[in-house]
């Protein structure tokens, strides 16, 4: 012995695999060898007891797992935090550990019983005892790092675990002396990976690879240089040896079937103490509110995941389940995040699934003024498709213009105060702005089983749906425009110009004849082509009829333009009997207005065709007010942005052959957007189809 460095060991007498708790038990329940286990562990107690110190805890019946004593607690100078077992199978040895430091004359911290920490197997000290490494996400919660930080008085660094095989942080982290680490990083979440490397230098950081992770090479006791470990690999020594380091190793394989091995097996006692160093915790935590058909839409369960899969954790206080089937649910669920800005970032999403902070039931919206015109302060808060809510002056205020993607500007005015959506290019000086997260609340309308059913024709939940299921989606789609139609409703196209390829065209012509459709998006594409199919009978120079290009077909398009604008305007080549039929014909005759969104491949442009992007928006937003149904068939630029203009409740169809087009537009989160994976002159020509099935008050009217 050559230090005055002390360990805790408990020797292996009743170890044995008798539970599965982590994925390395998994079949080996009692398969480990008592014979082999024990003279494994001497051969690690004689080579720590080479370098130093080592006191004995008196091993237990019932509790196998005693032997792995580095889950005993987490000690720092007189002070031991004890650990809080997550699994009631080791829970029996917490008394046991509480008995032996008391005896050695240790002050004792106990964590609430429903708080889960397991001692230096989630905690790990610096080794030059600068600050402390704890884990969360498999068996420590990372509420219990706050008690840490003030109990030890240090400064605890949050990291999450994300690998099973890895539950405990000291299976894939091993601070070493001189400020190196060892670490596997697929373990951790991309923040915790972040944290690690703003604290240790790249040439101090010593990432192995899974190979050596899996034989438990980060699971190791590091003495000064020396490091023993169960084994490692010839390059992972190489490397160690390159920064002074010498690699003892020591098979532990029989540990390893219940997921330990060096570390494990020991707990160190004397850690160093910084008397300049104090407490101190980045982690933070508020409560929400949910509310709502919680468990049958799997809100709760969306809400939850989202909170752990932005690295943090949660605790359910309260949930009060519906009584009747009607009847809404309610739960109160403590949120914690290992730093401000993560907390943020959870609480923003949460507030997008419908979430309330309950502390900002007393808090008004945080406000910044607009300094320059255009750009909004640091940290402002991002505008979803939901009706959205803000506390102003202790009134909650309803924001104006929802859309995605824009800020929330507020301003005094004479009639009071206002909220409004408004993208960054529109801010104006004079006005506020909100920024964070306080103070904010989205309305969800909660929607029951039944209601959802009541009607035959119900619009479908969000989703894609594929070919097999077109018919069932253009019945749906028919039964809405009819009744849209007849209530005197808004419905909105966009379209591409594969409308007009996959001849779709005449069918779109006769929805725009028939009353079906209240504006139309495009861009300069579909206006040209339609108009090209309908003078020249071509479409990219490919004869509709025959479906064989046409000589000199190239140009059509072309020609086409040059005669439009000949004329000036759509139109006025319509009032001049040069354009007959088609698309565009329809919406001049039938007075529906639309926009046509430049860019920068535009052959002409046509007139009509706005080339100033900001006006092009602005055209796009003000058709789209009022609208009931949006029907996007094969645009993808076109639809996307229509569906950011979009508010929540507003019906919508993504037609596309693409996938990945329907799939983002339903990646918006509305539950009344459908996306449909076909062509979409199928699409139209079944829609035609099946309006004409319907039977409709409108034709009776016409009749009388």
């Amino acid at each position: 012995m050559t230090s005055s460095i002390r360990f805790l060991m408990c020797p292996p007498d009743h170890y044995d695999v008798d539970y599965v708790i982590n994925p390395w038990m998994e079949g080996n329940i009692h398969k480990s060898s008592r014979d082999r286990a024990v003279d494994q562990w001497q051969k690690l107690h004689h080579i720590i007891k080479d370098h130093a110190i080592v006191d004995l805890v008196q091993p237990q019946k019932g509790v196998p797992d005693m032997v792995f004593t580095a889950n005993a607690g987490l000690v720092l100078g007189d002070n031991v935090v004890l650990s809080r077992f997550y699994h009631k199978e080791r829970q029996g040895e917490e008394p046991y550990f509480k008995a032996w430091f008391e005896s050695q004359g240790y002050t004792v911290y106990e964590l609430p019983k429903d708080l889960p920490f397991e001692g230096a197997g989630d905690a790990l000290l610096d080794r030059e005892g600068r600050w402390l490494w704890a884990g969360y996400g498999f068996r420590s919660e990372l509420d219990s790092h706050p008690y840490i930080a003030k109990w030890l008085d240090i400064e605890v660094i949050s990291l999450r675990l994300m690998d099973e095989r890895f539950y405990h942080l000291d299976t894939c982290f091993c601070p070493l002396s001189g400020g190196y680490l060892l670490y596997y990083p697929p373990a951790f979440d991309s923040y915790s990976n972040r944290m690690i490397e703003m604290r240790v230098a790249p040439e101090k950081r010593i990432a192995i690879a899974e190979a050596d992770a899996v034989n438990f090479a980060c699971n190791a006791v590091n003495i000064d240089s020396v490091v023993i470990m169960n084994k490692a690999s010839d390059n992972l020594k190489q490397r160690l040896a390159k920064v002074g380091f010498q690699v003892i190793e020591t098979p532990l394989t029989e540990f390893l079937k219940a997921g330990g091995a060096a570390k494990c097996l020991t707990l160190r006692v004397t850690e160093p103490v910084r008397t300049e160093v104090t407490a101190n915790v980045s982690v933070e935590s508020r409560t929400i509110r949910l509310e709502g058909h919680l468990l049958d839409t799997g809100l709760i369960n969306r809400a939850l995941d989202l909170i752990v899969e932005n690295s943090g954790s949660f605790q359910v206080l309260k949930f009060n389940l519906g009584e009747q089937r009607q009847s809404t649910s309610t739960a109160e669920v403590k949120v914690s995040a290992p730093s401000h800005d993560v907390m943020e970032s959870i609480i923003s999403q949460l507030i997008d699934l419908g979430a309330v902070d309950l502390p900002q039931d007393e808090r008004d919206a945080k406000l910044e003024p607009v300094l320059q015109a255009g750009v909004a302060p640091d940290d402002f808060y991002v505008t979803t498709i939901y009706p959205t809510e803000v506390r102003i002056n202790g009134e909650w205020v309803r924001v104006q213009n929802q859309r995605m993607d824009g800020a929330i500007a507020i301003k005094q005015t004479a009639d009071g105060i206002w909220a409004r959506c408004k993208l960054l290019r529109d801010l104006e000086v004079g006005e506020h702005v909100v920024v964070d997260v306080q103070g904010i609340r989205t309305i969800r309308k909660a929607e029951s089983r039944e209601q959802r059913n009541a009607q035959e024709f119900s619009f479908m939940s969000a989703g894609v749906s594929s070919e097999r299921r077109v018919e069932l989606v253009v019945e749906q789609v028919a039964w809405e425009l009819r009744k849209i139609r007849d209530q005197g409703g808004k419905v909105v196209v966009t379209a591409g110009p594969v409308v007009i390829h996959t001849g779709g065209g005449e069918h779109l012509s006769r929805l725009i004849r028939e009353g079906y459709v209240q504006a139309l998006l495009g861009g300069n594409a579909i206006a040209v082509h339609d108009m090209e199919q309908n003078m020249m009978g071509t479409s990219l120079g490919v004869d509709m009829q025959r479906g064989v290009a046409v000589r000199g077909g190239h140009r059509h398009h072309l020609k086409v333009i040059n005669t439009i604008r000949r004329y000036g305007s759509i139109a006025k080549a319509v009032e001049q009997g040069v354009l007959q039929s088609g698309v565009m014909y329809e919406c001049v005759r039938a007075g529906v207005p639309f926009s046509l969104a430049g860019s920068i491949r535009d052959d002409g442009p046509l007139p009509d065709t706005q080339m100033d992007l900001i006006k092009a928006q602005q055209e796009y937003a003000q058709l789209l007010e009022g609208a009931d149904m949006i029907l996007m068939l094969s645009s993808m630029l076109h639809s996307i942005g229509v569906g950011n203009m979009t508010p929540a409740g507003v019906k919508m169809v993504c037609v596309d052959i693409n996938p990945a087009v329907v799939t983002k537009l339903s990646d918006r989160g509305s539950v009344e957007s459908v996306g449909v994976v076909t062509d979409v002159g199928l699409f139209l020509s079944l829609l035609v189809q099946q309006l004409d099935r319907l039977t409709s008050p409108y034709h009776v009217a016409q009749m009388v």
